[in-house]
């Protein structure tokens, strides 16, 4: 088993690397040519709505809820019997995500005002929102039937397609902005390439579905379907766990829209450069864990699942602690050389770098989050996480209230770091509680080495990293340069006091071994 999830981790890693990387271009792109702008920042918000939806019904709740589902019927049930299900799910959801997607383009106008009701004293951008939230909106359900797909994928250990295909998006946006700069209508042709990349993904997903599993899904409307009840069982309360950090991100939004302009975008920028590790590793953990704990659980093999989620956890902190020192301290040097281009201006660098200082904080909790909610979801246990997240999404408006005025964009980051620990300590102490999950006598040693080698690495990373105000002198290539030199002596320190301390790569695998067939 550790060898399958690894490879399988891996790959997900690295599709995901190849799509953040391609995502990099395109944020690059966006400084250099909208940079903070009102526009820039009108865009943004007509983008997370439909966005934000779709980690609901897409990537979050549906997900979260489908694959345990899916997992019992590849495990216990005929392939056809299998097939109705997935039939049966496909019309369901598509049905449910297609009068979302009207009542959008229905009610653009008092959306945009609900969730950006600072825009309302700015007309330019408050036009230009609505008008770019009625281009964007389907996109929820091209987006949410292509992650569908992509969890029936998974679901049979196919998951290199699923995290191929956001690249397409990104290339889209990336040709979009390249040939559409000079033009005074540049950011309405960007929200036109959102509904042009969501076509192609889905097109391309469902192409690999039936080269790979030989079917397509059909649109079938079975609302009495057995599955489909029990999906819609577990869908409710997971929405609202799901949803509490999607609203927890309007939120943030909401207030922004009061703070002066450009802090949206500062926001976004800040939070783009905390998802690419997050991505990398978070995200592909947990999609990649998801339906081998759904196995694990429906074998009733509890020693198996506790040791795949052991080596998830000690996965992320491996990766996810210096990546969160080394964001933190590199913040300055990893903007100045990426986005202090064009139309971003050196006070956008700072002021950005001021909300991605308080996001690097909270890196490691974001990413156990997602593996820790993983746990639940495999049980088909979606109302623990789910009152932890309101309690979280409480905790994240009470420090918004409280932080926005002494730290304005940089308090709502922050509120949404702390939170995020909060959440992930409770999931932690639940699972716990209920003896589902148990520390191993490995984890102080763990811990330790862990503890030494980030200390050393950011020790070494603080010495050699100079000034942001040296880097806003220097060249592209000096950044460049400096920048890479930098982060590879902070990785070989890293790595080296690892081994120093005795850490080997033998000593990540699960105790237990289990093979998913």
């Amino acid at each position: 088993m550790s060898y399958k999830l690894f490879k399988s981790t891996l790959t997900v890693s690295s599709m995901t690397f190849i799509s953040r990387l391609l995502g990099f271009i395109r944020d690059v792109m966006f400084a250099m040519v909208f940079g903070a702008s009102p526009d820039f920042d009108a865009f943004i918000v007509a983008f997370k709505i439909p966005n934000c939806m779709r980690r609901l019904f897409g990537e979050g709740a549906f997900t979260q809820a489908f694959v345990p589902i899916l997992s019992e019927y590849q495990a216990f049930s005929f392939r056809k019997e299998m097939h109705q299900f997935i039939h049966a799910i496909t019309g369901s959801l598509s049905t449910v995500v297609l009068l979302i997607v009207l009542l959008i383009e229905l009610t653009a106008s008092w959306i945009t005002m609900v969730f950006a009701p600072g825009f309302t004293h700015d007309s330019i951008r408050l036009d230009c929102s609505i008008h770019m939230l009625r281009i964007t909106s389907p996109y929820l359900l091209l987006i949410t039937l292509t992650t569908f797909t992509g969890a029936v994928l998974n679901t049979f250990n196919r998951f290199a397609v699923s995290a191929f295909t956001p690249m397409l998006l990104n290339v889209v946006m990336i040709i979009t902005v390249w040939f559409y700069v000079p033009s005074p209508t540049s950011i309405h042709a960007l929200a036109w390439s959102v509904l042009v990349g969501g076509i192609l993904q889905l097109a391309v997903q469902s192409f690999f579905l039936y080269h790979r599993l030989g079917f397509i899904p059909i649109p079938k409307w079975r609302w009495y379907d057995p599955g489909v009840i029990r999906v819609l069982k577990l869908m409710v309360p997971t929405l609202l766990g799901v949803s509490v950090a999607q609203i927890s991100l309007l939120v943030d939004n909401f207030f922004a829209s009061f703070l002066e302009v450009g802090s949206i975008s500062w926001l976004y920028y800040s939070d783009r450069l905390t998802y690419l590790p997050l991505g990398i590793i978070g995200v592909a953990l947990s999609t990649v864990v998801l339906p081998s704990l759904s196995w694990c659980y429906n074998l009733q093999s509890a020693n198996s699942y506790s040791a795949t989620l052991d080596w998830a956890l000690r996965t992320v902190s491996l990766i996810g602690i210096p990546a969160a020192v080394a964001l933190f301290i590199l913040s300055g040097p990893v903007l100045t050389t990426l986005i202090y281009h064009g139309a971003f201006t050196a006070r956008d660098v700072l002021m950005t770098q001021k909300s991605l200082l308080a996001f690097s904080v909270g890196l490691p909790w974001f990413m156990f989050v997602k593996v820790l909610a993983s746990a639940f979801y495999a049980r088909q246990n979606v109302k623990t996480p789910a009152k932890i997240a309101i309690i979280a999404m409480g905790i994240n408006l009470f420090l918004n209230i409280l932080l926005i005025h002494p730290l304005a964009h940089a308090g709502l980051a922050l509120s949404t770091s702390l939170s995020s620990a909060f959440n992930a300590g409770f999931l932690l102490y639940s699972l716990w509680r209920r003896s589902i999950y148990k520390l191993t006598a490995k984890w102080a040693k763990f811990f330790l080495q862990l503890l030494t080698a980030n200390f050393m690495m950011g020790l070494i990373i603080f010495q050699f990293s100079e000034n942001i105000m040296q880097w806003f002198t220097w060249s592209i290539e000096e950044r460049v340069f400096h920048l890479l030199g930098v982060i590879l002596l902070g990785s070989f320190t890293y790595l080296g006091t690892l081994w120093i301390m005795g850490l080997r790569f033998s000593d990540l695998k699960p105790s237990i071994m289990i093979d998913k067939a």
